[in-house]
């Protein structure tokens, strides 16, 4: 499982002109789901999204969490964060799940975010075309992979 995490003070994202999920000050989290991902690479992901130090302290030092300033989070769905580029110049997406697969785990995902946070999860539309707008804070961007904790 992979995460682009955005740092944000606003993001929307919606579908066909509508808004289907809307943050102020919080966490962007782009999710890849591959093929051999399971409920382990929830949980273990989940908690590192929420108890991850990207927010300033008083200091404006990056100690505190999304759990500790109350943030919110949008869950968007990205398939491609599992793109090959290795042969060619058309990426491949064979190690992204089918949505069999993807749509469970995506959904776990959310509502494991939820109760680790005690806030609603703000998503998109798994599968469809989204338009995402985001006011990315600092920037700060993280890439997390759960195959990579070992």
């Amino acid at each position: 499982m992979r995460a682009v995490i955005q740092r944000v003070s606003q993001a929307s994202v919606s579908v066909n002109q509508s808004t289907t999920g809307k943050i102020g000050k919080g966490l962007l989290v782009l999710l890849g789901i591959e093929i051999t991902d399971s409920v382990d690479d929830i949980h273990w992901l989940s908690g590192k999204i929420a108890n991850l130090r990207v927010f300033g302290d008083e200091e404006d030092k990056m100690n505190l969490s999304l759990r500790e300033i109350n943030g919110e989070i949008l869950l968007i769905s990205q398939f491609t964060l599992f793109a090959s580029t290795k042969k060619g110049n058309r990426p491949s997406f064979l190690e992204a799940a089918k949505p069999s697969l993807a749509i469970p785990l995506y959904e776990q995902m959310k509502i494991e975010l939820e109760k680790i946070t005690g806030q609603k999860v703000q998503t998109g539309v798994f599968g469809e075309m989204m338009e995402v707008s985001l006011i990315n804070e600092g920037p700060v961007t993280i890439i997390i992979d759960s195959k990579m904790r070992l």
